[in-house]
Formats: structure tokens, C-alpha cells, sequence
């Protein structure tokens, strides 16, 4: 039987077992997926139970999706653009590192009929996600993005990754047609810090699936919103053809469990 996991820290809000598990049964495969909460130092050796055969793949969220690189054997063409790995699984004998996050991202996007276009995108955080989130703000033809970062350092980072991204500084007010919130905050019911009242008629996308944050919250009577929940579930349905081959369904089911 085919074991399993997401890793992360925290871990416990994770929904990606009931997705996961929920797809399984329907495609009757001999598999169980489990969230493991795990501390830095314990990566390497859950690492290596893959390539010994122990466990045939996880799921990374926060915050090891950059720290479990240099425990793997290879990276993806996205994985390493990126420098992101959300899904391990063993091939080959090696163990690789792919980012599905991208294509979580952005098929959202692509199902509200988003069109980049001469368009200018804002994301708040410089976590895990967000490079992927510029990928595929690129990827749908957005010619500008201003990235923010409550640690500035942490923004420049990523610029070094993405030469033609602006970092501008926490808070400061600047133009856009879509603002993303790669940030965990809303996580625990936070709000986001910055004042976004007067604007009217811009996309809201947040990356948080569960619950409807602040950040959605506020936007959501004077702007069009996306709740990170589509995403979540692109990027699940991802690792899981990467995983066993298939490709799951996306139905109302499947959209419930998450509402659940």
C-alpha cells in the first residue's frame, strides 16, 4: 500500500488528507495520505524513507518548501525556477522536487477569465508561494508586479530571483489590477494591516483556503475576490496525477469537502 503525506509546521489545519483520500477511494487505489507535523531537523530523514521505499511521496507547505531542497536529488523545471518544492516523489531511484503550486495558482485565474494583459499585480509576502505566484502572473501575460514584504529583506530576496519584479515597501500605496495575499496572516483570523478601503472594482486573491479571511472579507463589496480554495485543489489535483498517474475529477463533491 502506497503511504503518504503532508509535511509542515503547523500541519493541523491541513485538509489535504480529506481531499487526497477522498480521490483515492474514488479511483480505488491501495494508498492512505496522513499529515505529519514535522521539526526542520527530522526533513532529511523522512526524505530518505522515499528513496528507501517507506513512503511514496508528500505534500511540503509552510515552511519547508525551500528548506527540503538540498535533501533532494533533483528538481523540476518549476521547482527550480522557483526554488519552491510543494511535491517529492521518487523516480528513477531519485528522489525529485516539483512545484505544482504554479499551476494551482494560476488555472483559477484562468476559469475567472483573467486576462494579463497590460495589468499590474501587487503580492504581499515573500514566502514559499509567492515566487510561484509570479510565474504564473507572468505566465498570463501580467507586465508588472510589485512584491511586499513586512521583513523588506526577505522581498530583495526574491527580486534576485526575478530581476523585473519592483519591491516596494510594506504598506506603501501603489496601483494595481490584482493583489495577491501570499502572506499566512488571515490563517488565525488576523487582518492583513494595510488599508485597501478606497479601492473599488480589482481583483482580491488570497492564497488561504479556509476560512474566508479578513482580507476576502473587506474586498468582497467593492471587488471581485478569489479564496485560495481552487488553488488549493488545482495543485492537489497536480501531485496526485504526478503521484498515480491519474488525473482526478473536480466536482462539487470534491468543492464541498473543502467548504466543509
Amino acid at each position: 500500500m502506497k503511504k503518504l503525506f503532508v509535511i509542515g509546521n503547523p500541519i493541523s489545519h491541513s485538509l489535504s488528507p480529506k481531499l487526497h483520500n477522498y480521490w483515492i477511494k474514488q479511483e480505488k487505489i491501495e494508498a492512505i495520505y496522513d499529515k505529519k507535523l514535522l521539526e526542520k531537523e527530522e526533513l532529511e530523514e523522512n526524505i530518505l524513507k522515499i528513496k528507501d521505499g517507506k513512503i511514496s511521496g508528500m505534500n511540503v507547505t509552510l515552511p519547508f518548501k525551500k528548506l527540503v531542497i538540498p535533501f533532494l536529488d533533483e528538481l523540476t523545471e518549476n521547482a527550480k525556477i522557483t526554488q519552491s518544492v510543494n511535491t517529492i516523489y521518487l523516480h528513477k531511484k531519485k528522489v525529485y522536487g516539483d512545484n505544482t503550486d504554479i499551476y494551482g495558482f494560476k488555472t483559477p485565474l484562468e476559469d475567472f477569465g483573467f486576462n494579463g494583459e497590460n495589468k499590474k499585480a501587487l503580492i504581499l509576502g515573500a514566502g514559499g508561494v509567492s515566487a510561484s505566484s509570479i510565474v504564473a502572473l507572468k505566465n498570463l501575460g501580467v507586465v508588472q508586479i510589485i512584491l511586499m514584504n513586512r521583513t523588506k529583506q526577505k522581498a530583495i530576496e526574491i527580486k534576485k530571483m526575478f530581476e523585473d519584479i519592483e519591491v516596494k515597501n510594506w504598506g506603501e500605496k501603489v496601483n494595481f489590477d490584482i493583489v495577491v495575499n501570499c502572506t499566512s496572516l488571515g490563517l488565525n483570523n488576523e487582518d492583513i494591516g494595510i488599508d485597501f478601503s478606497d479601492i473599488k472594482d480589482k481583483i482580491f486573491y488570497d492564497i488561504i483556503y479556509k476560512p474566508k479571511t479578513k482580507f476576502i472579507i473587506n474586498a468582497e463589496k467593492n471587488n471581485k475576490v478569489i479564496s485560495g480554495k481552487m488553488m488549493f485543489i488545482y495543485q492537489a489535483q497536480k501531485s496526485f496525477e504526478i503521484w498515480h498517474g491519474i488525473l482526478p475529477k473536480i466536482d462539487s463533491k470534491v468543492v464541498e469537502l473543502i467548504n466543509d
